[in-house]
């Protein structure tokens, strides 16, 4: 099965996100070692940051052959080639900067951004997920 171009296009651009998940990830033995200095509030936004950046990407890949599969095309083609990709930014974003700054141990306003990607990751797998029941 070949992809189309737009899924093909979002494919190159997840795969090099990957190298900046990677960086994260060295970030975060960094933080495991002691050498920069988090709350238990900062780690554990760091962590599950990096993690949710992670399974995000990878099921963005994953959806994408689903959503050609399908026949999408137009609007909700673009939802759901794109709405979980978006997800895989704006929830670690949500976890990252809501916690940054020196001994923060609450979020900040910019929580909102984990929600918002939570909203775009519910319309991503459903209409995704409708169109491939559809096509059966």
């Amino acid at each position: 099965m070949a992809l189309t171009s737009q899924s093909l296009g979002i494919a190159g651009v997840l795969l090099l996100t990957i190298v900046t998940i990677e960086t994260g990830g060295y970030y975060l033995t960094k933080v495991a070692r002691g050498a920069v200095e988090l709350t238990d509030f900062q780690k554990a936004f760091a962590r599950a940051g990096h993690a949710h950046a992670g399974v995000f990407v990878i099921l963005s890949l994953v959806a994408l052959p689903y959503a050609d599969a399908a026949g999408a095309h137009g609007f909700w083609g673009w939802l759901a080639r794109t709405a979980i990709p978006i997800a895989a930014i704006l929830m670690p974003a949500g976890f990252f900067f809501s916690s940054m700054g020196r001994g923060r141990t609450r979020p900040n306003g910019l929580i909102v951004l984990l929600w918002l990607g939570a909203l775009f990751l519910a319309a991503g797998v459903l209409t995704l997920g409708v169109m491939v029941l559809a096509a059966v």
